[in-house]
């Protein structure tokens, strides 16, 4: 079986006391720090706190409230807040931040899959995303990268990873990208073993009694959760991919050990099936081949499921970008209409295939306005939304014949997708809350993460700029503080691989 190298970290310096070198504060982790003056936005959806001050000491937080009504301790280290806004730490509930794809990317760069995981990782927090959690990928990779992180060898976001989506057969699959298993070479066969960990297309084949065994088998190697195929990866036609009572196995036997269960559904009575069988969050619940009914957005917010939505892709300038496409088309369609009226060329026409017919839908870009009618409408229903970018480490530069986007580039990807939820219909106050307060629920870490109140990790954001006024000063992120330590935002990430200095994205 492939195994990924030891992780090679290019460090500046030591960390010590895990704070880097041009850190404002250099107080030892034991040493209680208060932010002072600053308007304090919780997590929980009321209103700001004015004037009011937080304190913590190692890791976790002390004290919220009223500048007058809480004591900063002595010998504190003080950070004046006049002016500032401070959060918690923002989540993103999906993103693939090591390799996995089909392609020359995988082959050139295997031995650095714990370096790109870690750049990729360390992107996200230089954004203000002190927590991720990454439903797909190198299970071994990124499990190094996580605990790496977990025992301070190095700066990054909290990791919660889950490695293969059981029931996929890794990236040179039918499940994963439509490539049959002939002909491969023995470096894709390795590869699709080393992605899927033994969780890949056999489980679809198994009887409840094994699958109850091999996914506890799976859960034996450390995944933090569990992510399965209800369906296939793609559409056109879409295969359900376990019956429902292998799917109540999986998400039984996730449960039992306090861990989440989610699922990639996307077709509606897939996505039916998965949610009848007790799952815990829905992946981009959005992303289906037609409307969703009422019935099943009734049935998502009643039990409470966690919708982690793909905000970034349906809307900002990808929105724009599909509104002007349209516009252009029509005025094509109208001009061609009227030459072929001049010139008496408007005779019978044969009818068109089905496959003519869903080229014309995807070229009206369907897809992406049923996407976000269906956002929209489980957001107005109330449903426990956060966001899951699918921010993707893809192919490599030298691959690529234009540049990434940024909407799934990582960190930024992030911010996009929280200025979208406001787009889909929120208040810039409830997209706060989805990426911290509801991103929390989606780790099941709402207990530790999520909102700023006594007792929970200090994850904590200082922004220049009001969110609550205009969702687009998240971008304002001035200090990032992670477990209690403030991080140095400017000398993430550690090593360039796929990353250009200077362009936050340029991925």
């Amino acid at each position: 079986m492939m195994r990924p190298p030891s992780l090679r970290l290019s460090l500046p310096g030591v960390l010590a006391a895990f704070l880097l070198a041009g850190s404002p504060v250099t107080a030892a982790p034991q040493t209680p720090t208060a932010i002072v003056g600053a308007t304090i936005i919780d997590g929980n959806g009321g209103l700001p706190l004015a004037d009011g001050t937080i304190v913590w000491t190692g890791n976790r937080i002390t004290a919220v409230g009223p500048r007058a009504s809480v004591a900063v301790p002595p010998g504190a280290t003080v950070i004046d807040g006049a002016g500032k806004f401070v959060t918690p730490g923002f989540i993103d509930s999906n993103v693939h931040l090591s390799l996995y794809g089909a392609g020359e990317t995988a082959v050139r760069y295997f031995d650095r899959n714990t370096n790109l995981t870690l750049e990729a990782a360390q992107m996200q927090l230089k954004h203000g995303f002190t927590t991720v959690r990454d439903s797909y990928g190198s299970l071994l990779a990124l499990m190094e990268v996580r605990d790496a992180i977990a025992r301070g060898d190095t700066i990054g976001p909290r990791m919660l990873v889950a490695g293969n989506i059981v029931g996929w057969g890794g990236p040179y699959s039918v499940t994963f990208s439509l490539i049959r298993e002939r002909d491969l070479t023995l470096f894709q066969e390795q590869f699709n073993d080393y992605i899927t960990q033994g969780s890949g297309e056999e489980l679809m084949e198994m009887e409840p009694e094994d699958l109850r065994v091999t996914i506890n088998g799976y859960l034996d190697l450390g995944p933090d959760f569990i992510k399965y195929g209800g369906t296939g990866h793609f559409s056109n036609p879409i295969m359900i991919g376990f019956s429902p009572r292998a799917q109540r196995v999986m998400v039984e036997e996730t449960q039992k050990r306090g861990l989440v269960a989610e699922t990639h559904s996307t077709s509606p009575e897939g996505l039916r099936l998965s949610v009848e069988a007790g799952i815990d969050l829905i992946q981009h619940p959005e992303v289906l081949s037609s409307d969703m009914s009422d019935e099943l957005i009734a049935m998502i917010v009643e039990r409470g499921i966690v919708c982690a939505m793909l905000s970034n892709t349906i809307t900002g300038k990808a929105w724009q970008d599909h509104v002007d496409e349209q516009a252009e088309r029509e005025e094509r369609e109208a001009e061609a209409k009227a030459e072929a009226g001049a010139e008496g060329r408007q005779g019978e026409e044969r009818q068109k295939t089905s496959a003519e017919l869903r080229a014309e839908r995807r070229a009206r870009g369907e897809g992406i306005e049923i996407r976000r009618r269906n956002a929209e409408r489980l957001i107005e229903a109330g449903c426990v939304t956060t966001i899951g970018t699918d921010n993707y480490l893809g192919t490599a530069p030298e691959f690529r014949r234009t540049p990434k986007a940024e909407n799934q580039a990582f960190g930024l990807g992030s911010v996009i997708a929280t200025e979208g939820l406001v787009e889909l219909g929120m208040t810039p106050m409830e997209a706060i809350v989805a990426v911290t307060k509801n991103g929390a629920i989606a780790c099941r870490m709402l207990a530790d993460l999520g909102t700023l109140e006594a007792g929970k990790l200090a994850d904590i954001l200082i922004l220049g700029a009001d969110p609550v006024q205009d969702i687009g000063n998240i971008r304002a992120v001035e200090t990032v503080i992670r477990d209690g330590r403030i991080v140095d935002r400017d000398a993430l990430p550690y090593e360039r691989v796929f990353s250009q200095p200077g362009k936050g994205h340029a991925w």
